[in-house]
């Protein structure tokens, strides 16, 4: 898995503030942005303790994300307020042996090895499927969910702090569970008070898992607070 930060809105945090500024004051934009350079802290930690996150819609930031299976690109892709652009199967063909994720749980399991060879089966018949003259588009249907691709995410500030709250959980999938906190550790720099809390629901509430709850709150707190 490889993920890289593309590019964000620049100044995030001098944003959200000027933008929440506007919503209780008469003064010039100008103003706004200038106050926001000198007095920013106090006053972003204040909204965003009072859940005034309509305003972090106003910051984007754009990943680059290579290596991760088609399983976990479909738990992405149903947090539907971003953009995606993802690799096509459809043009994008593998005549050379595709790359295929491989749990833990499986790798270090007596089956792994039939796993593998299951793998070889699927790619040798979809590549004797391309020979044969099918249509990539169809040729495609045989790949397995293990199959790697690409995706580029756009996520507003707003949107990403309930993509962390969701997918940095123990609970999630490990997979995507592992993308989040990757993404978060690429933001959390560069907006430092809006990231403050960011991560499980747990780390600024309670847990919001009820009787699924991993039991582990401070270990939890702890690990993204000094993430």
């Amino acid at each position: 898995m490889k993920i890289e930060l593309l590019t964000h809105t620049p100044e995030p945090e001098l944003v959200v503030a000027a933008a929440a500024r506007l919503c209780y004051s008469n003064a010039s934009i100008e103003a706004l942005l200038e106050k926001s350079r000198t007095e920013r802290a106090a006053f972003l930690e204040k909204i965003t303790s009072l859940g005034h996150l309509s305003v972090l819609e106003h910051v984007s930031f754009s990943f680059g994300i290579e290596g991760i299976s088609r399983a976990c690109s479909h738990q992405l892709v149903r947090h539907r307020l971003a953009s995606y652009s993802q690799q096509s199967q459809r043009y994008v063909t593998q005549r050379k042996r595709f790359v295929a994720v491989t749990p833990d749980s499986i790798a270090t399991s007596e089956p792994n090895e039939r796993y593998q060879q299951m793998l070889d089966d699927i790619h040798g018949l979809y590549a004797e499927l391309l020979e044969a003259g099918i249509p990539a588009e169809d040729a495609r249907f045989i790949l397995p969910n293990a199959a790697t691709t690409k995706i580029v995410v756009t996520m507003n500030g707003r949107e990403l702090l309930h993509f962390f709250a969701l997918r940095c959980c123990r609970r999630a999938q490990w997979e995507i569970q592992q993308m989040a906190r990757e993404m978060l550790k690429l933001v959390k720099p560069l907006a430092p008070i809006l990231f403050a809390k960011a991560g499980p629901g747990c780390v600024g509430g309670v847990c919001p898992e009820g009787e699924m709850t991993c039991g582990a709150l401070k270990e939890v707190r702890a690990e993204f607070n000094d993430l």
